[in-house]
């Protein structure tokens, strides 16, 4: 009994995370202004990664696996943001437009 209910446990962690993906994608296709482009993306790759890895760390046996999941999130965890901030900031400096998407009363 208990192997089914970790089943469904990560069957609905899973398809959480994969929506989350999914959101980011949808995010991505969306919005039209680079700034939000990286926050949609951001966004569904941090929550995504961590879901998806929570959900797969719970399917495994064994502390050695678990450990071996976490460290590619970890490893993202630290490189997204940083290339966040980077295309930021060549979005900043590199666009003249850049205040046209900003609405003024």
């Amino acid at each position: 009994m208990s192997e089914w209910i970790c089943f469904w446990i990560t069957a609905a962690v899973l398809v959480a995370g994969l929506g989350f993906f999914a959101a980011g994608v949808i995010g991505n296709c969306r919005f039209a202004f680079v700034m939000n482009r990286i926050h949609a993306a951001g966004l569904g790759d941090t929550m995504g990664l961590l879901l998806v890895t929570v959900a797969l760390a719970a399917s495994t046996d064994g502390i050695l696996a678990v450990g071996k999941l976490f460290l590619p999130l970890l490893f993202l965890w630290i490189t997204s943001p940083i290339a966040g901030h980077f295309l930021g900031q060549i979005e900043y400096f590199t666009n003249p437009k850049l205040y046209d998407h900003v609405k003024r009363k």
